[in-house]
């Protein structure tokens, strides 16, 4: 009997020794944990104090666990002539934000990444094979990938609204724009690109680019506040205000200095600019000008919970709750780096202001309202951050307050953090 209450004793010393290591590593889990969200909350409440930006939304997820979810400041700070409206509005987490070209990853290039998956288009195709002009000898090479990778040559920017408001012109007048670069051998961001993606997009579906994206994407993924054009939908109570009117957009045709000037066009050419604060209207003047609120480039409104939805699918290998909704090998296609470091739509080069230092294998975008999405496979983590810095005016120097230094902060803790 000695001897068994001896082996006890033993067996409850390292049940104790275990349960007091357990309790200790539970301990600086917390305290680390508190320590990220005491840091991150300081730097966005202090980018807030300082008037650089009117609010924000934050939501950190690792694996299944939130980390951290909160709004601060407020989603419509400054009126048309950029004074202090009577009644601030306070964000909350509910608040729809224009995704600005976050549309580029969340809707076109999940779009494309379904179609491939089930095998209507393959990303090699000819561009020729769905839209027509593109069979010319200057542009029959381009593919489905060079759109995708921002290396099909084409124009970074163009005022389409000087021309025309529909959106079956706008991708007449991209066929018969001359390339700016030689397909597939550099890669020129491109707004062009992602408006014939949504093309494509509705020629092989024959379903409009909004009605695709509602059905396949955001009603499976229960993506419920996100949609193109919120006004006209019951999205409309609590939504983020950008810009007063497109004051950034107006000097891209008029100042030289931004690159951005096409010398056959004559800036006063064409004068319905928006007189008012944006709230509820895309900000991207393709957009709303030329296509009437829907592009494959932005148009998107939606909410930080509703795109975590979105990158848990693409962080659980394509499944979600209901069962699979896209391959892990296609997945895995479009977020492997190419030559140029990127994956397909979505950003992979570390060098991007906004993905400095994260570890191999992570992905990302922005979106100019001030947008962006970090997703970090190594720890199973992402960062959404939400920023309307459009709703504060242009600075002295006529542009808007860079937010790229508030990402690569909050990316430094996030990668302290899990680092411990």
């Amino acid at each position: 009997m000695r001897s068994t209450s001896i082996k006890l004793s033993h067996l409850q010393v390292r049940v104790f020794v275990f349960l007091i290591a357990i309790l200790q590593y539970t301990v600086v889990v917390s305290q680390n944990r508190e320590k990220l969200i005491e840091e991150i909350h300081v730097i966005l409440q202090n980018e807030i104090d300082q008037s650089n930006i009117p609010g924000a939304v934050i939501l950190l997820k690792q694996g299944n666990e939130e980390i951290y979810k909160k709004a601060f400041g407020y989603a419509y700070l400054k009126d048309f002539a950029k004074q202090r409206v009577d009644t601030p509005e306070k964000t909350t987490i509910h608040h729809l934000y224009d995704l600005a070209s976050l549309t580029k990853v969340v809707g076109t290039t999940t779009s494309i990444m379904l179609l491939v998956d089930k095998g209507s288009i393959d990303l090699n195709d000819p561009v020729s094979k769905y839209i027509e002009g593109f069979d010319t000898d200057e542009k029959k090479d381009i593919t489905i990938r060079h759109l995708l990778t921002h290396t099909a040559g084409l124009y970074e920017w163009y005022p389409f609204y000087y021309f025309t408001d529909t959106r079956q012109n706008v991708y007449k007048i991209i066929s018969k724009l001359p390339l700016k670069y030689p397909v597939g051998e550099s890669r020129h961001y491109s707004d062009l690109g992602f408006m014939l993606l949504g093309e494509i997009i509705e020629n092989v579906s024959q379903l409009p680019l909004d009605e695709f994206m509602q059905r396949y994407i955001f009603n499976p993924l229960q993506m419920e506040n996100t949609s193109y054009n919120p006004l006209t939908k019951r999205l409309a109570s609590s939504i983020a205000a950008t810009s007063h009117g497109n004051p950034f957009e107006k000097r891209m045709i008029r100042d030289s200095t931004l690159g951005f000037t096409i010398d056959s066009i004559h800036p006063d050419k064409w004068n319905k600019w928006r007189k008012y604060t944006l709230k509820g209207e895309v900000n991207d003047g393709n957009t709303w000008y030329a296509n009437n609120g829907i592009s494959g480039h932005a148009g998107l409104f939606s909410t930080a919970e509703d795109l975590q939805k979105l990158i848990d699918m693409l962080m659980n290998g394509g499944k979600t709750e209901n069962g699979s909704f896209i391959s892990e090998s296609t997945i895995h296609q479009f977020l492997t780096q190419d030559q140029f470091n990127n994956g397909l739509g979505w950003v992979m080069d570390p060098k991007s202001a906004y993905l400095k230092n994260v570890p191999e294998g992570s992905y990302g975008h922005t979106g100019f309202t001030g947008t962006s999405i970090v997703v970090i496979p190594k720890y199973d983590f992402s960062i959404i951050l939400l920023i309307n810095r459009q709703n504060m005016g242009l600075l002295p120097n006529k542009v808007y307050y860079n937010v790229n230094p508030i990402r690569e902060k909050i990316i430094t803790q996030v990668l302290t953090y899990c680092s411990q």
